[in-house]
């Protein structure tokens, strides 16, 4: 049955359930309704044009944001009310009651035309922002200045905020957390913003004040590096604890077998010697406060076979059980901080370990501002050779002009000149989204430093550390709000120069966790070749890797086997007598000729002639 083209289908939760005539007043007459408390203030409804649709939505898990309501030409939220509000006479709630204030969906912002401020509502504006900052969520809206950055910077400074060391919870000594960071001396910022003050996240502090100057070092803070300096990460900059968890449990298995928790006995399959249970108490755990390293056993632990025991001759079987201890991982070391023994509702016990190790910033760690200026430590500088002013004041951290301009993070230029403002005039600073305009504000900040005496941009005359001499130019310094970020070198770290291979290919494993080693991927390869350094090349993907010396038939082609008892090598296809040469091959590759044999395809290998 054709559908009517005057009529306009209606969608309940995208189900067809009615045809209007008129969409657009159809979907005003729900919204007229909505206002007025007799449908749910939660139902949103949208006209669709392009489709002649009215979509209603009144399903869960929909994002919505809240709207002044504005009728014409005026916004609904009046003086009164705002002054009823400040005197806590009525709530936001109320207003939403009341249809002053609406939550929209997505599909319903698409019949809005809404309007940043007051002064901008036009006889056509149905709606205005209850705050311009209210377009970012709680993590820009932490931040401050963000509508002087980049835009394509935002989804970065959240991410930064999200990885940012601190203060996570009150009981992180009870706490057995997968992984956790706590930063040491955690610092509120000295500009903040509304949202940060409401969710009073000063009592979960993830940053620091550090005094940056923009400057160039010697090349070492080129890009993305900064420069640090030796002294300020002495008095604890940046300095914090990594908490990691380690847990075990007694499985059951078929047949009544179980895991025990106990010390290892050389009777035990894969005993591994006296020496690596020695940090285990009796019981099998390891205790609080010891020093542990990269391989030490933390949680003894004897499993039964993976399969079925041998009979004896007199129908019982031996135990032979295995050793399944628990280790800490590789590049892992630290002190066992937390030691916890319980059970499950199934009466399994659990064992689990925290075992903590404290970082101090060092080559390689990453941090990053609210403005997503992040970047890694290239260089720590001991401080006698630092930059310093006139009043003797050195910065903690030199970043490079090159990456305000280039990352138009204009906020971060603002920060420093308002948190020197702040530190001057001893109050902390307000940097809400959209709350003031920016040259009132470089205005007021530049006051404020030329009143007490110091250049209204915020500039300062600096001084070589190692010469004295002063240099030419002033430059940009003040406070910053930066995190460290949970990215660091010694988590990351990882190296090998012999170690395990895989069964199959007899290539080094991969990953961190089973001492593996890096691979060399395509990009670099061809670099190598690019640059014909083809001895490298074969060093990386040969002698380093799965070199294999196999015996080529010069006749057939085919591979052949060293026959040790005759102490000759052997063509199974040509026979006796054949001429084999020894060739170095990858055993990736050996493994290759082999699955092609197994599909019934004979590859044949061409020697040169001598």
């Amino acid at each position: 049955m054709a559908k009517d083209t005057n009529t306009c289908a209606v969608f309940l939760d995208g189900k067809h359930i009615a045809d209007v005539k008129d969409g657009t007043a159809f979907a005003e007459e729900i919204r007229k309704n909505r206002r007025k408390g007799l449908i749910s203030g939660e139902v949103n409804v949208a006209y669709i044009k392009k489709l002649g649709e009215v979509h209603i939505n009144a399903d869960k898990g929909r994002v919505r944001k809240p709207y002044v309501v504005v009728e014409n030409g005026k916004s609904k939220l009046d003086q009164e009310l705002m002054e009823r509000i400040s005197k806590k006479e009525i709530d936001f709630n109320y207003l939403v009651r009341r249809g002053v204030i609406e939550y929209l969906d997505v599909e319903e912002e698409e019949n809005i035309l809404a309007a940043m401020y007051e002064s901008e509502i036009t006889p056509k504006t149905t709606h205005m922002e209850v705050h311009p900052a209210i377009m970012f969520g709680l993590t820009v809206n932490s931040g401050v200045f963000p509508e002087f950055n980049s835009v394509g910077k935002h989804p970065l400074a959240w991410q930064l905020m999200k990885q940012a060391q601190g203060l996570p919870s009150m009981n992180f000594q009870n706490r057995f957390s997968a992984r956790s960071y706590l930063l040491h001396y955690p610092q509120r910022p000295l500009i903040d913003s509304e949202t940060y003050r409401a969710a009073n996240l000063s009592m979960h502090a993830n940053g620091q004040n550090f005094i940056v100057a923009v400057s160039t070092y010697l090349g070492y803070n080129m890009s993305d590096a900064v420069v640090v300096n030796k002294a300020a990460l002495e008095r604890g900059l940046g300095r914090s604890t990594f908490f990691k968890t380690y847990s075990d449990e007694e499985r059951r298995y078929p047949g009544g077998q179980q895991d025990r928790f106990v010390v290892p006995t050389p009777t035990v399959e894969g005993y591994e010697g006296e020496q690596a249970y020695t940090k285990l108490g009796d019981d099998g755990i390891v205790e609080e406060e010891m020093e542990v390293n990269e391989g030490d056993v933390i949680i003894g632990k004897i499993s039964p076979p993976r399969f079925l025991e041998e009979q004896t001759a007199f129908g019982a079987g031996i135990d032979r059980s295995r050793d399944n201890s628990t280790k800490l991982k590789a590049g892992e070391s630290g002190v066992v901080d937390n030691v916890m023994v319980t059970e499950t509702s199934g009466a399994t016990k659990i064992v689990k370990v925290v075992v903590r190790s404290n970082m101090v910033p060092e080559l390689g760690d990453k941090v990053g501002s609210r403005h997503a200026q992040k970047g890694v430590i290239g260089a720590i500088v001991p401080q006698e050779d630092m930059p310093f002013t006139k009043d003797g004041i050195v910065p903690d951290l030199l970043l490079s002009p090159m990456g305000l301009p280039n990352r138009m993070t204009f906020g971060h230029i603002l920060e420093m000149l308002g948190a020197k403002a702040a530190v001057v005039k001893g109050e902390i600073q307000d940097g809400t989204p959209f709350a003031r305009r920016g040259n009132a504000l470089i205005e007021e900040y530049g006051n404020i430093l030329e009143k007490a005496g110091f250049d209204r941009n915020g500039n300062d005359y600096l001084y070589d550390g190692k010469t004295g001499k002063k240099f030419a130019a002033s430059i940009f310094m003040g406070p910053v709000y930066y995190y460290r970020l949970y990215q660091m070198t010694k988590l990351k770290l990882q190296v090998r120069s012999r170690g395990p291979v895989q069964i199959l290919t007899r290539q080094p494993t991969e990953g961190k966790p089973r001492s593996g080693g890096i691979r060399l991927e395509e990009m670099a390869r061809d670099a190598l070749v690019g640059h014909g350094a083809s001895l490298v090349l074969k060093d990386r993907m040969l002698e380093q890797s799965d070199k294999d010396n196999v015996w080529i038939c010069r006749e057939c082609g085919d591979m052949g086997y060293f026959d040790h008892i005759k102490n000759m090598p052997v063509c199974q296809m040509c026979g006796p007598g054949s001429k084999l040469e020894s060739v170095e091959i990858s055993y990736a590759f050996k493994v290759l000729l082999d699955e092609l044999k197994s599909m019934h395809m004979l590859t044949k290998i061409r020697l040169k002639n001598d």
